[in-house]
């Protein structure tokens, strides 16, 4: 073996092994942080588009742009199941002189 070849070798194995190590990190540590995981989506933000679902087997439409994946409506593509917040206005009732 060439000193190329074994440059070549030992630059695949540390990509193999940075991969392995990232996808143990974000195993343990979603993207989602604190928030828990979409149900729907189950984290990723997509999910199967609708002209993908009830088609003949051919995939695209303007929404998944021939992806046949589009954003979760759930959670709104962020992959988390983050409660939105509102803010509710509550006026005292008027009471009669």
């Amino acid at each position: 073996m060439g000193p190329i070849v074994i440059t070549q070798l030992a630059t695949g194995l540390s990509v193999l092994a940075g991969a392995v190590l990232v996808k143990s990190v974000m195993d343990r540590n979603p993207m989602a942080g604190p928030f828990p995981r979409c149900p729907t989506c189950n984290g990723t933000g997509r999910v199967t588009c609708l002209c993908s679902r009830w088609s003949d087997g051919d995939v695209g439409c303007r929404t998944c742009a021939g992806s046949g994946r589009m954003g979760c409506s759930n959670c709104g593509g962020t992959g988390t199941g983050r409660p939105m917040p509102i803010s509710i206005a509550v006026r005292p009732p008027n009471r009669p002189s």
